[in-house]
Order: C-alpha cells, then sequence, then structure tokens
C-alpha cells in the first residue's frame, strides 16, 4: 500500500514526458496541453491517496519534486519554446534567442520546488507561484491564441518575452499564495478556494481553453487581495 501513491506520482512523469513529445514529435499543442492536465490530476492524487491511507516517505516527497520539474517545468517550457521559434520566423526577433527564454520556465521551477522542499513555512499554504500553476498557465494559453496571432508576431513575442519573466519571477517571489488544500467543507474555512473554483467554472465557460489562463491571472490576484487583507486586519 505504501508505494501506490509514488506509482501515481510516476505516473505524472510519464504523463509529463508524453506531453513533451507532443511538442518535439508531433507539434501538438492540444497534447501537449491535456498531458499536462493529466500530470495535474495524478500530482493532486499522489498527495491525496498519500494522506488517505497514511503512507509518507521521504522518497515520496523528493520524487514528487522531481516530477513536478519535468511535467509543469520542462514540459510547458517545450510549448513556449515551439510557439515563440515558430512566431519569430521572419520578425525581429527570427536572429534572436528569444525561442530559448522559453526555458527560464523550467530553471525558475526547479528553484521554486528546491526553496519549497527546505521551506517549513509551505504546510498549508505557498510563498511564490505554484509550479502546476505556470505551467497550466502556458500549456492552455498557447493552444488559445496561436491561431490569432497572424500579424501581430513581434508584439506577441515581446508580449511573450515579459510574461515568461513576470512568472518566473512570481515563481521566485515570497508572494503568499493560498493553498487549494480544503480544510473540510465549510465556508469559512474554505471561501478563497471556493471563489477560485466558481470563477474558475465561469471563466472556463465563457472563454474556454482561455479561461484556465485566466483562472490562474485570477488566482495570483486573490492572493495578493488576501495578503492585503490579512495585513489590514494586523494593523
Amino acid at each position: 500500500m505504501k508505494h501506490i501513491p509514488n506509482i501515481i506520482t510516476c505516473l505524472n512523469i510519464f504523463a509529463g514526458c508524453l506531453s513533451c513529445i507532443m511538442m518535439l514529435e508531433y507539434g501538438n499543442y492540444i497534447g501537449a496541453f491535456l498531458f499536462i492536465v493529466l500530470a495535474a490530476v495524478f500530482d493532486f492524487l499522489d498527495g491525496f491517496i498519500a494522506r488517505l491511507l497514511n503512507v509518507f516517505s521521504p522518497i515520496g516527497g523528493q520524487l514528487d519534486s522531481l516530477a513536478d520539474i519535468v511535467s509543469f517545468g520542462l514540459a510547458p517550457g517545450f510549448v513556449v519554446f515551439s510557439f515563440l521559434n515558430t512566431i519569430s520566423a521572419g520578425t525581429f526577433f527570427e536572429a534572436t534567442f528569444l525561442p530559448y527564454s522559453a526555458f527560464l520556465i523550467p530553471v525558475f521551477s526547479a528553484l521554486r520546488l528546491a526553496k519549497f522542499n527546505i521551506d517549513d513555512r509551505q504546510k498549508d499554504s505557498f510563498l511564490g507561484l505554484p509550479v502546476p500553476a505556470d505551467a497550466l498557465f502556458w500549456a492552455s494559453l498557447i493552444p488559445a491564441i496561436i491561431s490569432s496571432v497572424h500579424g501581430y508576431e513581434e508584439a506577441v513575442c515581446f508580449i511573450m518575452l515579459i510574461l515568461i519573466v513576470a512568472f518566473c519571477l512570481l515563481m521566485a517571489s515570497e508572494l503568499p499564495m493560498f493553498s487549494l488544500k480544503f480544510k473540510g467543507y465549510s465556508w469559512v474555512k474554505n471561501q478563497w478556494s471556493y471563489l477560485l473554483i466558481g470563477i474558475a467554472v465561469v471563466l472556463i465557460i465563457w472563454f474556454r481553453m482561455l479561461g484556465i489562463s485566466f483562472t490562474i491571472v485570477f488566482y495570483i490576484i486573490l492572493s495578493l487581495l488576501l495578503k492585503t487583507n490579512r495585513y489590514r486586519s494586523s494593523q
């Protein structure tokens, strides 16, 4: 029984590898997105099953971080690299290293996970943007906009560079981000999580795949509001 969570974590890694293959071999953004989503499901289940069975191990914690580097660092890095490599052709950015800026995503994801592993302050909440949230932002954004960038390639390249830097800094930041781990079912203890889920449903219905990216942005905004609210309460 104690090996079940680790097996699920290994499935997370496998899904991340398949996401990379979707980009490297087929240039399939939707396929890459779906496998990152599948990896996120496994990432949730391994912790859930470990708590349910009360089986925790040091190797499980290390394996989880290694899985996240593949599925939520390298995989979205390949998605963004492929996108930038495609749209920068024939633009001012063609002869630059712009597409390789995508690999700041796995670099900062690794830094984020290393900080998380040694930080005792992040048991019930996070400091910095969690890497699965960052990965879902990129994996859903690219397929949603790729058909609409024709004629705006240079502007999109510039905006993408800004977003890459901004989200990498968010991962490395000390910004408190609330956790989606539910503490029972009461509204008082889980109001921010319920609010985010409700907004996510509306955004995904309205904007479809792009709604996932908007949800991650809203998650960041909610965390900022929560930080402000707590600061005012302490005054």
